[in-house]
């Protein structure tokens, strides 16, 4: 069984060929292709045409070296962004990104109409700035003449389906990450496009992972010569299915979805929606087989991204980290979820004055900047860690990291010190892999979430990281503590 997964990112875009053969599931790049913001109208935007585009490519490509045709397609991307459509189904304009300025401080006057603790009871998301919820707010305040013309709501993998289809579906685990989506009504939350002054009727049907939205337009299969072939709802936003692939079995394990986000928590049946939940910012997505993603977003790797950026002729990422391997270590903790950390024009500049801020030599060499990023983000899983047992039917007993931060050795070692616990490692494709195995719970090959996750013990290899000297963490976890609380 052939299947082609389409994981789109903030940084790049690649197809990804999953073959599924007496339970074994095997993996192959066909595609790989840049993304990125781009400065248009006035906005940080994604350029769409440019990503459908490149999708079309990765069909010919597969085509072209493969005689068997694919089971199904499926997409997913990076959340919350969205785009809008006119009476003739046409796209407005390309879609503002989450970390365009348009949203600063929509979060704080929504909250003055709209308290948010009704907002996080009706849906149990965590308050990001960025959220679509706040990005629709700040184009309703401004009059935005996109929405005047609006017809049709579609986020980011409904486009794409979209233009491959003709179908217009919203898939539920990324319809509630807008934080415009009802867990306990199970549809979008009327309420809120009051509050908001947006039309509900914007929005699409929901589906779940593993329906078919639709198939190949006619165009489409004559171009890619691949027939008429299904396009299946997956877990479109990437955690979903990164969180779907995570190789873990029984209970007591918290996963970590690690890239430009790191993306920390536990599976659930049911959303947990309360007090505490609430004091402590945590957001429940929807996800594969009927579950929940309890967790937390933490700002990830984009630091270390962000600051490679800084340094084009010392970037080299793998003697980045053997460099930071002999720096001292904890000369200076960051919070990895300072504001300042969100998109600044030079995020080496921005860690500087953070550390110069809260009283603490600054890195002084890319080496040190990627030794206190790495240790940074093991200390604040360790907070998120003990946030979660206090939610958690039992201890968390180990740690998977899944997703491109999987390949980090120093980042997986990092945070089994930190937290004291043993972390796995893997699978790094975890997203496509995820997505793939979705796609074959829609025609049947497998039965369920736990048939996936055996699936995928037995054909990727995994590493194992043992914690060690785990005291050494003690008094630069109190300094987060402190910088936190600051």
């Amino acid at each position: 069984m052939n299947y082609l997964a389409f994981d789109l990112g903030a940084e790049s875009g690649r197809l990804i060929l999953g073959i599924l053969n007496n339970s074994k599931l095997t993996i192959k790049e066909l595609h790989r292709f840049p993304n990125r913001m781009r400065k248009m109208q006035g906005h940080l935007r994604w350029d769409i045409d440019y990503l459908y585009r490149e999708i079309i490519k990765g069909l010919k490509i597969y085509s072209r070296a493969y005689k068997t045709k694919p089971q199904s397609i499926g997409i997913d991307t990076w959340g919350v962004d969205f785009g809008l459509l006119d009476k003739k189904g046409r796209l407005i304009e390309n879609p503002c990104t989450y970390r365009d300025a348009r949203t600063e401080g929509m979060m704080e006057r929504f909250f003055k109409s709209f308290p948010s603790q009704r907002l996080y009871q009706l849906t149990g998301i965590q308050f990001l700035p960025f959220n679509t919820i706040f990005q629709l707010y700040a184009m309703s305040r401004r009059n935005s003449p996109t929405l005047k013309k609006a017809k049709d709501l579609l986020f980011i993998p409904d486009i794409l389906n979209y233009y491959l289809t003709g179908a217009k579906a919203t898939e539920f685990t990324f319809a509630t990450t807008s934080q415009l989506y009802n867990p306990g009504k199970e549809t979008w939350e009327p309420h809120i496009f009051k509050a908001i002054k947006i039309p509900i009727g914007l929005m699409q049907p929901i589906t779940r992972p593993g329906a078919v939205i639709g198939r190949l337009k006619d165009t489409i299969s004559k171009q890619a010569k691949l027939g008429n072939m299904p396009v299946v709802a997956v877990g479109s936003h990437d955690t979903a299915s990164a969180v779907a692939a995570v190789p873990a079995q029984g209970n007591g394990w918290a996963y970590i979805s690690s890239g430009t986000w790191s993306l920390m928590g536990i599976e659930t049946k049911s959303p947990v929606i309360n007090r505490k939940s609430l004091a402590m910012n945590f957001t429940n997505e929807g996800g594969v087989g009927n579950t929940y993603r309890f967790l937390k977003n933490i700002t990830g790797l984009w630091l270390l991204q962000q600051c490679r950026r800084c340094w084009p002729s010392q970037n080299d990422y793998d003697n980045l980290l053997r460099l930071a391997g002999k720096a001292p270590a904890f000369r200076s903790v960051i919070d990895p979820d300072d504001p300042e950390f969100l998109n600044p024009p030079n995020m080496a500049a921005a860690i500087t004055a953070y550390c110069l801020r809260t009283g603490q030599p600054a890195p002084g060499s890319p080496a040190q900047f990627t030794r206190c990023i790495l240790e940074s983000l093991a200390l604040k899983y360790r907070y998120v860690l003990e946030q979660l047992n206090q939610f958690s039917r039992q201890p968390i007993q180990r740690i998977h990291i899944i997703g491109g931060g999987a390949r980090n050795k120093m980042l997986c070692q990092f945070t089994a010190d930190a937290t004291g616990l043993p972390v796995m490692a893997g699978p790094i494709e975890a997203t496509a892999i995820g997505n793939i195995m979705v796609q074959s719970l829609a025609d049947g090959t497998v039965k369920s979430l736990s048939n996936i996750r055996r699936i995928i013990r037995q054909s990727f290899k995994l590493k194992r990281y043992e914690p060690k000297d785990t005291k050494k963490w003690h008094k630069p976890y109190e300094k987060l503590i402190y910088l936190i609380n600051e």
